[in-house]
């Protein structure tokens, strides 16, 4: 793949894949007559120099861009009512989501919002809240500034409640992104250890979605293949990043949205509570379970860790994956403990009762109990 070259491709929506791709999004959206997008972003990125420059490249174009921006790291309900209030007010004409998993989760739930009016957890796809979405969603636009979660091909939103702060999912067809500006050149600022916390959330989706229970041979392909980009790519794009490295893990993380459509597992089970109670990043929560979670699923799953093991380029046939990925974190010089993030000895019964009750675990290929969960966060301290 020559990564000086622009790319169009559709699956599972439009997508504008390149450097520098982000300069198209004013005609874009004047072709698509919108003058005033509700531009959905966080308070850190709006201050980066490239963000100030999209603004300014819209108002020539004619385009007034109204930024919303706050937002908490793990987004709850009143972010996203909050958002809809301005969006309104404002009376705006699309929603453009840009940053990393936090903005793109509040756009989306923006999007649900402006023409929904129940109450947002109506919406909750464990409800099946889908089939409650009747109205028209705006048109919606998402960029990616980073290589992690993957939410701008999502269908998808996790906003957690105001008070208990338990993670929500929000699911509709209709929130699929209207077009994707998929641009490797807006990564190029994410510092380190964002880039390493936001990259092993990027292998998380893929090797889960590889493990997660029932057939799907399309997700489990574009597992692999993504899980060897990541592998190729995440030390470069961290330490020393340059536009090829950067493509590969922006690749690689639209991938595990698209396979993670199959399913999660422990990996996130264990990660989600960790949000819940200590206010974690969630790609620094899923970097310090990662090789917990991996260890529970061996047993019973040898011949699946073997291909995970050729996908990751492990030399060594006495290293189980789990042991690489532990390592491979160390490496990435992320944290090695949960204690390092604040958790403490009496948030473990807590941690194992969310655990044991997340959403993601009932597509785990081995069954989980609250035991098993104290069992690995006491290991994991």
């Amino acid at each position: 793949m020559d990564f000086s070259q622009r790319y169009s491709y559709s699956f599972p929506t439009n997508i504008r894949f390149g450097a520098g791709v982000i300069d198209e999004l004013p005609a874009h959206l004047k072709n698509k007559k919108i003058r005033k997008p509700l531009v959905v972003t966080d308070g850190t990125v709006k201050e980066l120099p490239f963000f100030k420059s999209i603004i300014v490249d819209l108002d020539k174009s004619g385009i007034q861009g109204v930024v919303f921006s706050e937002m908490q790291k793990n987004p709850v309900k009143t972010d996203v009512l909050n958002g809809g209030d301005v969006y309104h007010e404002n009376k705006c004409d699309a929603i453009i989501g840009l940053g990393g998993g936090a903005p793109l989760d509040v756009a989306r739930a923006i999007a649900l919002r402006v023409n929904h009016t129940r109450d947002l957890f109506d919406y909750d796809d464990l409800l099946d809240g889908w089939k409650l979405v009747t109205n028209e969603v705006p048109y919606f636009v998402t960029i990616p500034t980073n290589a992690g979660t993957g939410s701008e091909v999502g269908r998808s939103t996790v906003i957690s409640e105001d008070e208990s702060h338990k993670k929500r999912v929000l699911f509709a067809p209709q929130l699929l992104a209207s077009q994707v500006f998929a641009d490797p050149l807006l990564t190029m600022d994410l510092p380190p250890f964002f880039t390493a916390a936001t990259g092993m959330d990027a292998l998380s989706h893929n090797v889960e979605a590889f493990l997660a229970k029932g057939f799907h041979p399309m997700a489990d392909g574009i597992a692999l293949e993504a899980i060897s980009l990541i592998a190729e790519s995440i030390e470069k794009a961290t330490f020393s990043p340059d536009t090829e490295s950067r493509s590969k893990m922006l690749i690689a993380s639209l991938m595990g949205a698209v396979a993670f459509q199959k399913g999660l597992g422990i990996i996130h089970s264990l990660a989600h509570p960790l949000s819940t109670i200590v206010d974690a990043h969630h790609g620094t929560a899923i970097s310090l379970m990662f090789g917990h979670g991996l260890e529970f699923n061996t047993p019973g799953n040898e011949a699946k860790m073997k291909r995970l093991a050729e996908a990751l380029k492990i030399a060594d046939p006495e290293t189980s994956v789990s042991a690489h990925i532990m390592h491979l974190t160390q490496k990435l010089n992320l944290p090695q403990k949960i204690s390092e993030i604040g958790v403490k000895s009496d948030h473990i019964a807590p941690l194992a009762q969310l655990a044991s009750e997340d959403f993601c675990l009932p597509c785990n290929p081995n069954p989980a109990t609250k035991e098993d969960f104290i069992s690995i966060y006491q290991k994991a301290l």
